[in-house]
């Protein structure tokens, strides 16, 4: 397995044992396994998801180094959650389903017998349900119907975990909560966060050491708007620990409510205030994660930061935060990861989580098609290399030949093509002397392909678009790079390789409306589906329902789920 590592250790360990471990692979995936997008635990168990959509567990301890082995007889998943001591998976299907499994004696995953549940079983009274997203706090478990927009729950109501006070018994079924919800965030705690339609961020059940950022201790019995410095559009990432809330904002900056007496994290706050730490210097933070006593942070400087109970510290010295020290090679290793994750107390697991775009776009780079130039016998693409960098590309040539080893190339053109920093340090160094500064903040890769979009003067083909069954409908001309569309459609990709090299044009036979292939064309170069009020969303979903397959899109690319994100905008 190349995109996880782990750090830490597998059993727990003991006072008297204070080394830090290093970075080590886990290398106890089957061989069919290409790459892990996930990973939650739930008491001693530990659930990971490839992005092929099977589910692996294990145990904690002396098992753990087993062999995994996926559950059988199941559909390709595309997420999971967990609450203290159970989990929940869901389907990727065009109608998805709900599985649960784990402890259930307080009805936590919805079935009516309160028997502990072996492996992953359908939670039958949700089929009916158009179900989105999944999510757990500590003993609950919640289903958001993405179409309606309707939150459903169930487990323990104590204490507004639920969110509804009217709610008598300690333990429901599966229920309707709440309505106009368009986000939910749980985790290891009591309480739960969700993003409503209304663009405002509210929170419910425990707050007695403030974990709601409500400005005051009192439990929140049904969800309780939560008022923050900054506006909820800034929010990157919500993560949820033990009495704790952490938000981060997409310019890297960290934020905290609440007081874990594990973790000493949030200093008894009330509500959310920059974490003191990182408040003061020019730390950009790029993600964080809590478990129920640890919460860690990876900065965009290679760092782990980590504060509550890891690898068998001392109470008193879990209270401060402090940057792991794994040995000298640790930051270049890091430097390939951008995600990180923890379980429980002494586990963190780093991921390489790359977009659909930078992996599609990787492929490109190490196959070179329709490559038009090199660097030190790399084939590459000029008009990328000089919108990335913003420099004729002569210029960029010279220079990196004249200054800079193979490898160091290499690097760079990582961070040109995938928008990963191998070498963070020598690679800020080479966009510096271009005029480039903090390019991991401020030079998306999608943002400089969209300058690209549609764009006569840097095309070198074009796409003729007519709707056969519209006799109206004049021909239209769009403008657009071989490279791109090779490297994100099978089908333009054996297209081009086909063609005669002097052919200039080619028509396009979907079939599609011009609206639906400009969409089209657009999500190709930039993830994102630039849909208008005034677009016809119904038609247009149908029709991507058939583009997908015709145009031959990468199958892990969860388009529909895309084309819901960006209706709602």
């Amino acid at each position: 397995m190349s995109n996880i590592k782990s750090l830490g250790d597998i059993k727990r360990k003991t006072k008297q044992t204070k080394k830090f471990q290093t970075l080590d692979p886990i290398k106890n995936f089957p061989q069919e396994v290409t790459k892990i997008v996930d990973v939650v635990d739930s008491n001693g168990k530990i659930v990971f998801l490839s992005s092929e959509g099977k589910l692996y567990q294990t145990t904690r301890g002396k098992n753990y180094h087993e062999k995994l082995k996926a559950f059988e007889n199941l559909p390709p998943m595309k997420s999971i959650a967990s609450g203290y001591f159970h989990f929940l998976a869901l389907s990727n299907e065009e109608k998805p389903r709900v599985y649960g499994w784990g402890e259930n004696a307080g009805q936590q995953i919805g079935f009516d017998n309160k028997n502990y549940v072996q492996k992953p079983t359908l939670i039958e009274s949700l089929k009916e349900q158009n179900i989105g997203q999944i999510c757990c706090n500590g003993c609950c478990s919640f289903f958001l119907n993405k179409t309606t927009n309707v939150l459903f729950g169930c487990g323990d109501s104590a204490n507004g975990m639920l969110g509804k006070p009217e709610i008598t018994e300690s333990y429901v079924e599966i229920q309707k909560l709440h309505e106009n919800v368009a986000n939910v965030f749980g985790g290891q705690s009591n309480h739960t966060l969700m993003l409503k339609t209304d663009g405002k961020l509210y929170g419910f059940g425990f707050n007695e050491d403030g974990e709601l950022g409500l400005g005051h201790k009192n439990d929140a019995l049904t969800p309780t708007q939560i008022k923050l410095e900054f506006p909820v559009e800034d929010i990157s990432k919500i993560r949820i620990g033990f009495l704790l809330t952490s938000i981060l904002t997409n310019d890297g900056k960290l934020y905290v409510t609440g007081f874990n007496p594990r973790t000493g994290i949030g200093s008894d706050l009330t509500e959310f205030k920059q974490y003191p730490q990182f408040k003061n210097n020019n730390t950009i933070i790029q993600d964080i994660d809590c478990g129920r006593d640890l919460f860690v942070i990876l900065t965009q400087e290679n760092e782990i930061w980590v504060q509550g109970i890891f690898n068998g510290l001392d109470y008193e010295d879990s209270l401060v935060i402090r940057k792991i020290q794994t040995g000298t090679n640790l930051t270049n290793e890091l430097s390939s990861f951008n995600q990180i994750k923890c379980c429980e107390t002494n586990l963190i697991y780093l991921f390489q989580s790359n977009s659909y775009l930078t992996q599609d776009l990787e492929k490109l780079l190490q196959n070179g098609y329709f490559s038009d130039c090199n660097i030190q016998d790399i084939p590459v693409h000029k008009i990328l290399i000089e919108t990335r960098i913003g420099k004729t590309f002569d210029l960029i040539k010279k220079y990196l030949e004249s200054n800079c080893k193979l490898n160091e190339i290499q690097d760079l053109l990582k961070w040109i093509y995938c928008d990963q920093m191998i070498n963070l340090k020598r690679t800020n160094e080479i966009l510096n002397h271009f005029g480039i500064q903090n390019a991991q903040k401020t030079k998306l890769l999608k943002n400089d392909l969209k300058q690209l979009l549609f764009d006569e003067q840097t095309s070198d083909f074009k796409l003729v678009v007519k709707n056969e069954e519209d006799e109206e409908e004049e021909e239209e001309e769009l403008y657009i790079h071989k490279f791109i569309l090779a490297a994100r459609s099978g089908l333009f990709l054996n297209m081009f390789q086909n063609l005669e090299e002097n052919l200039q044009k080619v028509k396009d036979y979907s079939g599609k409306s011009l609206e639906t292939i400009e969409l089209l064309i657009s999500f190709l170069y930039t993830d994102e589906l630039p849909i208008t009020a005034d677009t016809d969303q119904e038609f247009i979903k149908e029709e991507f329902e058939d583009i997908v397959e015709y145009y031959q899109l990468n199958r892990t690319i969860p388009m529909m789920d895309i084309f819901e994100k960006y209706s709602k905008l």
